[in-house]
């Protein structure tokens, strides 16, 4: 049995969401994905999530909703966190943090989908290591689960590519997010894991990373500090869509997404 997952990258903003609103459904009607998960860390207003733009997301037909290090910027979504199945936080945050890093999926093909998220610590917040972590779920989901996939929230190129290969075969997918640049590396590893170091940014075109661009150029010329503001106009969706051997759990084939709106 074959399945397709479509992967999305950081949604930034009210232009994220509008993206996900207008594009989305096109995707899905030529891609035909199984499940939509969606990396919304920066959803509400560039930072964080509400539970409004969680059900906006969820509306669109997103699955899950995998996140990263900006998950805690909004206080009173921790609420959410902690007891909702479909929003997920990196597993990798020590014990007392709300919110759980990984959830099963039950698909319409009787399968069963895992989706993990994780953090990575290079150049980022000093939490627990994302790699044994990932030995833990894998050793504690197992006999849950029949596809496991995973979002790796990182900042280095290195660590990602690193995570990659340590789950090689043992996954179908890794994935990574944060950066909102998407990367060409996109490919099959030996084992049957499908990587790619960063899905990119859904969000606007026109930008530096979901950013109006004055705000941030004016901060490379100056140093000092400004507050970011999400840039308008036309917006994007960034991603990949992964092929998946249902009875193995492996990844046949990776492909790069991206849709934009018109002008």
């Amino acid at each position: 049995m074959i399945l397709r997952i479509l992967f999305i990258g950081d949604i930034v903003g009210k232009p994220g969401r509008r993206a996900c609103r207008v594009l989305l459904p096109g995707l899905v009607q030529e891609l035909r994905p199984d499940a939509v998960i969606a990396n919304g860390e920066n959803a509400a207003g560039g930072f964080g999530l509400t539970a409004d733009t969680a059900d906006e997301i969820f509306g669109c037909g997103v699955n899950v909703i995998t996140t990263g290090n900006h998950v805690w910027n909004k206080k009173e979504f921790y609420q959410i966190l902690a007891t909702s199945e479909r929003v997920l936080r990196p597993a990798n945050y020590p014990p007392g943090a709300p919110g759980r890093g990984a959830t099963v999926v039950q698909l319409a093909s009787g399968l069963r989908l895992c989706v993990v998220n994780l953090a990575g610590r290079v150049f980022m917040a000093p939490i627990d290591c994302p790699f044994r972590t990932a030995d833990r779920i894998l050793e504690e989901l197992s006999s849950r689960c029949d596809v496991f996939v995973v979002d790796f929230h990182a900042e280095a190129t290195s660590e990602k590519v690193a995570l990659g290969w340590y789950l090689d075969g043992r996954v179908a997918c890794v994935v990574g997010t944060h950066t909102h640049v998407q990367t060409a590396d996109e490919r099959v590893l030996p084992g049957g894991t499908a990587f790619i170091t960063d899905l990119g940014m859904t969000g606007p075109v026109e930008s530096v990373i979901g950013v109006r661009k004055d705000i941030i150029i004016g901060r490379f010329l100056t140093g000092l500090p400004a507050k970011f503001e999400t840039a308008s106009g036309r917006a994007q969706i960034s991603g990949a869509v992964v092929t998946i051997d249902g009875a193995t759990g492996k990844a046949k084939s990776i492909e790069r997404v991206l849709a934009v709106e018109s002008a």
